[in-house]
């Protein structure tokens, strides 16, 4: 068993307090990554599980097995955890060749020579760089040696592999690469991965559950899907996403189970219970005058702009049009506020054109402002 909890772990540099009472859970098997912007304290959170650094306080346990206790302070080496870790600068051996470099643990285990060409033999074809074994690193591409990185991570079958932004060297088309190999490769290892990046894509492409991080506190813990559809926190949701996430002040009140917006898309009636689909007035009801305490969330994927009025549109100008291949980017302004609208192919507005903008309203979020915690979550 791989099962890693971290409790109330706390983690100073000096007087900087990089985690704060952090409490996280990765279950056996998981692809956990650990997600948010520079300085938050996910890699921390990486070098405390590897055990690279010790906590001040709180415990951490993998497989069952006290790792760290910051109370009394114990750390248990590195060697003992059962984990390998793969860095963001490869840290290849310049002077030795790829079988080398792979099997170097395993020489350092003093394993049988047959045993370690059959391991190193399989674990550069898991990673389709057999036919580099007699390279050396400097006669790699950079994707190249992150696989024979990753090889070597992977040959001693640690019980969890924990990656330290191992891609962000690379560059597009090679990083979508690694994303597959990634997945394909923790699907058929079943190893437990802890993954650091501030890549969101990257995150939601390969998780099967991702923890989002800020300003050294875990904010939120979730399958990729429940992350994107609802984030628990107006900075969550602003962070996940691309293009960014339209946010719409309104004020609220209640009617019954009902809870009622009002916003420059105009009045919507939304169930609180069930979060169903909402119910807008005919076209031309003005909005209520009321203060503004609430916040709409809309992903621009969920937000449709046509020439035709159709029922709950509002009327809004082309702000700007940016056709982007297999999908368009338009901006368009209601009543002073930009929204961004994401449309599959390509549309042709002109600027300044006159036009219809509707929402998908059962995948609406509303926020309170004052705290920015979700009062009413999108249908999932």
């Amino acid at each position: 068993m791989s099962r890693i909890e971290i409790s109330k772990v706390n983690k100073y540099y000096g007087d900087v307090h990089v985690l704060k009472d952090l409490d996280l859970v990765v279950e056996d098997g998981d692809f956990m990554t650990l997600l948010g912007p520079s300085g938050c304290g996910k890699t921390t959170t990486l070098r405390v599980i590897a055990g690279l650094e010790a906590p001040q306080r709180g415990t951490l346990s993998i497989g069952g097995v006290k790792a760290a206790d910051g109370e009394v302070n114990f750390n248990m080496p590195p060697a003992k955890r059962g984990v390998n870790l793969v860095f963001q600068s490869y840290a290849l051996w310049p002077h030795m060749t790829v079988f080398e470099n792979v099997a170097f643990g395993l020489v350092i285990k003093k394993m049988a020579k047959a045993k370690i060409t059959e391991k190193v033999t399989g674990a550069l074809g898991r990673l389709h760089i057999q036919e580099f074994a007699e390279r050396y690193p400097s006669e790699l591409s950079g994707g190249q040696q992150q696989r024979v990185a990753i090889a070597r991570s992977i040959v001693s079958e640690p019980r969890v592999l924990l990656l330290d932004e191992p891609l962000s060297n690379l560059d597009a088309k090679l990083r979508i690469e690694m994303r597959s190999e990634l997945k394909r490769l923790h699907q058929e290892l079943k190893t437990t991965v802890v993954y650091v990046t501030h890549d969101q894509v990257e995150a939601l492409t390969m998780s099967t559950k991702i923890a989002v991080f800020f300003e050294g506190r875990l904010v939120q813990v979730d399958t990729p899907k429940g992350l994107y559809g609802n984030p628990v926190e107006l900075r969550v949701a602003d962070f996940i996403g691309n293009p960014k996430i339209n946010f719409v002040e309104c004020c609220c009140s209640t009617d019954g189970d009902a809870l009622v917006t009002d916003s420059v898309l105009g009045r919507m009636v939304l169930d609180r219970a069930a979060a169903r689909n909402a119910r807008f007035p005919p076209m031309g009801v003005e909005p209520v005058a009321c203060g503004v305490s609430s916040v709409l969330a809309i992903r621009p994927e969920h937000v449709h702009i046509g020439r035709v009025r159709t029922p709950g549109a509002v009327p809004c100008r082309i702000y700007s049009a940016l056709p982007a291949g297999s999908e368009t980017l338009i901006q368009a302004a209601v009543n002073g506020d930009m929204i961004m609208a994401k449309v599959i192919g390509q549309e042709e507005f002109g600027q300044d054109e006159s036009a219809w903008l509707s929402v998908q309203t059962d995948k609406l979020n509303v926020y309170d402002k004052a705290s920015g915690r979700i009062a009413l979550g999108a249908l999932s």
